[in-house]
């Protein structure tokens, strides 16, 4: 077991948020606070909730209500709110937002800026038979927009669909086909290492029945009949009372890759970003005027994570507009002064080979934190120092929890690629093949937790997350994830036990990728795998297949088996490696044994 190669002060240590409510409690121990936030769920429930300042226009009557089961858990029952409200609690000239644009300077939004921006939105909505209710569509970088859009839906009581901005016109049209959105808001091209990539394009050919388009270009693009520009569709009416909801009201929907083909539809309601401000607030240790960097999109959780973890925290969200891989990048982080910059390993391996981030004062950084996929610990030694020894909070939890089940503090010894503790009001066990308690095993969660999710839009929730679990004290919910916990009560993960995969911080589906793969000519059947390298660090795409007879030379094989993939599913996959096989391996009800061709994969 290594050594932390970080350890916090005692001025550290009693600036934390976590330190607070330790004191408030007479808590000498993290690991007894934590102890007491899983035993007594309700009391820190209702304490984070007032630590975090969540507004309400109906209090509840109870913080949690189990009456019909722990699969149904109602949060601030019987209460009425809406969530955007907890969003703007600064002060009405402190930062919201710092922005950077392709070759341009670093902007400044005001929290009075950014809520007049919010309203106008809102009352843009009525205009174009878009009311309380009905559901829009995002499908936009990370930008000024796509955040004020995102939240004037929300405070308007319409529920808003994420599409990643990198998904193919395929991928995008099976979450507008779950969704049916009234509007899809993009732009017309995206700016990506001096590329311009289509957006709008890809949208038309989705079949979007009706787009709200933001012009970056000089030379705005032709319009179909019945899209319009941005600045055709904004209002200029500033005020706009937000509409009040039961907490279990749909905000958000957002996708997740299970083990079937089409994608998970996860309604996001009023009380999951309180599980998202409540892991910024706690274990990103987010405070208020700090300045928030997470590169991402509104479509992965982390997008919607990164503006309710920063605002209602009275912080700053930092946007960046182009690839986060180069100098630019480096010198915005110097300039805005972020506080927290969030990862994925495989921005952090980019920088290490290239050191494109080694001449930059990261000295305003207090810590950074990194998920998505497995951490290499070198990378994530070379990325402490890049800020003069900071340390890096490991989160790893999932879209249909809001947040993290598992990751680390600004209050224990860090060390990297290493979660330090359960996440603080949830809980997990692990279960190995047999089903007993184990320190290396499946990962259960026990229910009731803020921010899970008690339905699917596409699925029956049940049978994707309780049915057959195993038993246990207390009910136990499927999460799908293999972990170890160490010697030190730390924990490491290890990977997937189902058929989902972590890709460049992207989850999808083994059979996603093996739906594509089989309409190769030189493929009978194939079976898709992610492989961590043992080192750890970002997994390995590996495709196995039985063939086809065919003329085509190997390199042909592996190549158009890259294609089809990044053209089908995303451009951000690979296909590492193809392996030809005589018969995949299969169990007795004819289940292809993924984990078994992982177990005996040699990386090359």
């Amino acid at each position: 077991m290594k050594k932390p190669t970080w350890i916090p002060n005692k001025e550290i240590i009693q600036r934390s948020n976590i330190f607070k409510m330790m004191r408030k409690h007479h808590f000498s121990s993290y690991v007894d606070f934590w102890s007491w936030s899983v035993k007594n769920k309700k009391q820190f429930w209702s304490e984070t909730v007032e630590n975090l300042g969540i507004k309400f226009s109906k209090d509840y009557t109870d913080i949690l209500d189990t009456s019909e089961g722990i699969e149904n858990a109602k949060w601030l029952f019987n209460a009425k709110m809406n969530i955007v409200d907890s969003c703007f609690q600064n002060l009405d000239d402190a930062v919201a937002v710092y922005f950077q644009k392709p070759n341009k300077s670093i902007q400044k939004v005001t929290q009075r800026e950014l809520e007049n921006l919010v309203n106008q939105i809102a009352n843009s909505f009525a205009d174009f038979d878009v009311n309380s209710g009905d559901t829009i569509a995002i499908d936009l970088p990370m930008t000024l927009e796509s955040v004020a859009i995102y939240l004037g839906a929300i405070k308007s009581g319409i529920k808003v669909a994420t599409v990643a901005d990198s998904f193919t016109p395929n991928e995008i049209a099976i979450r507008l086909k779950i969704t049916n959105p009234k509007l899809v808001f993009t732009q017309d091209v995206m700016q990506r290492a001096g590329k311009n990539l289509p957006l709008y394009q890809k949208v038309i050919d989705a079949k979007a029945s009706k787009i709200v388009v933001i012009s970056t270009e000089e030379n705005p693009v032709s319009l179909r009949k019945q899209d319009l520009f941005w600045t055709d569709f904004l209002s200029e009416n500033k005020e706009f009372t937000s509409v009040k909801q039961s907490p279990e009201e749909t905000i958000t929907i957002l996708f997740s890759s299970g083990t079937t083909g089409e994608p998970k539809a996860i309604p996001w309601n009023h009380t999951t970003p309180i599980k998202s401000a409540s892991d910024g607030y706690y274990h990103q240790d987010i405070h208020q005027n700090d300045v928030v960097c997470w590169p991402t999109n509104l479509g992965w959780m982390m997008g919607p994570w990164l503006v309710f973890a920063a605002l209602i925290n009275k912080a700053s969200i930092a946007l960046y507009y182009d690839a986060p891989l180069t100098p630019d990048f480096g010198k915005f982080i110097q300039d805005s002064k972020t506080t927290m910059l969030g990862v994925i390993p495989s921005i952090v391996k980019h920088w290490k080979n290239t050191s494109c981030m080694e001449s930059f004062d990261w000295n305003s950084i207090k810590c950074f934190s990194s998920t998505g996929e497995v951490s290499n610990p070198s990378e994530m030694e070379y990325l402490m120092n890049l800020a003069g020894n900071k340390p890096v909070i490991e989160y790893c939890g999932g879209t249909e929890i809001g947040g993290g089940y598992v990751t680390s503090t600004v209050v224990q010894p860090n060390i990297p690629s290493v979660f330090s503790t359960q996440a603080l009001g949830g809980e997990f066990v692990l279960l190995n093949d047999e089903n007993e308690v184990s320190d290396k095993g499946e990962l259960f969660l026990i229910p009731p937790i803020m921010g899970l999710s008690t339905k699917l839009l596409n699925r029956n929730h049940h049978e994707v997350y309780y049915k057959d679990t195993p038993k246990y004290k207390s009910k136990l919910r499927r999460h799908g994830d293999e972990l170890i916990r160490l010697e030190n009560g730390y924990y490491r993960t290890l990977g997937r036990v189902d058929d989902a995969m972590n890709l460049g911080g992207i989850k999808v589906s083994a059979t996603q990728i093996e739906a594509v793969i089989n309409t190769l000519d030189f493929v009978k059947e194939c079976a898709a795998i992610a492989v961590a390298p043992k080192d750890g660090g970002p997994s390995l795409l590996v495709v196995f297949y039985v063939e086809k007879p065919n003329e085509f030379s190997t390199n042909e094989r592996l190549k158009s088996s890259q294609k089809i993939v990044r053209n089908e599913i995303n451009p951000l996959f690979k296909v590492s490696d193809l392996v030809k096989i005589d018969i995949l391996p299969r169990t007795a009800s004819n289940k292809v044994m993924r984990r078994k061709l992982r177990d005996n994969y040699i990386i090359k």
